[in-house]
């Protein structure tokens, strides 16, 4: 979605950027996991189907999808890759374009040393508040 491409949404224990193409290596990695195919439903794509999906996504108005980063990682070591810092992702889904008060939010935390910390948690309530402002602001 356009409307989050330029917006860091940062809070205690997660920092929220845009899933650009930049994150689509590390991305890939985890998707090749089976436990997170079968926990999030997901085909395994190639890595240039992930960039397809990824720019479809940025491209799509009723999808809002930020990467979740560690932000004691990220604010830890100032110029450090937000690459290195990603535990995940978080996704707002526009489920009825009549009514865009309806949605979906989901949540992936891939990586294993950031499960448990209350890093999804804090995504998802950060994502409803996001959208709640977004709409807001657009509605």
């Amino acid at each position: 979605m356009r409307l989050n491409q330029n917006t860091l949404l940062l809070g205690k224990k997660v920092v929220l950027v845009p899933y650009t193409s930049e994150h689509v290596p590390r991305y890939h990695e985890w998707m090749k996991s089976e436990e997170l195919q079968r926990l999030t439903a997901s085909e395994p794509l190639t890595l240039e189907q992930e960039y397809a999906m990824q720019q479809s996504w940025r491209e799509d108005a009723d999808k809002c999808t930020f990467i979740v980063l560690d932000a004691e990682k990220w604010q830890a070591q100032p110029g450090i890759t937000e690459e290195s810092c990603m535990a995940g992702d978080v996704n707002l889904f526009l489920t009825d374009l009549e009514d865009p008060t309806v949605g979906e939010i989901e949540v992936m935390i891939a990586e294993p040393s950031c499960r448990g910390r209350g890093l999804g948690t804090e995504a998802v309530l950060m994502m409803l508040s996001y959208g709640g402002d977004a709409q807001t602001d657009t509605g």
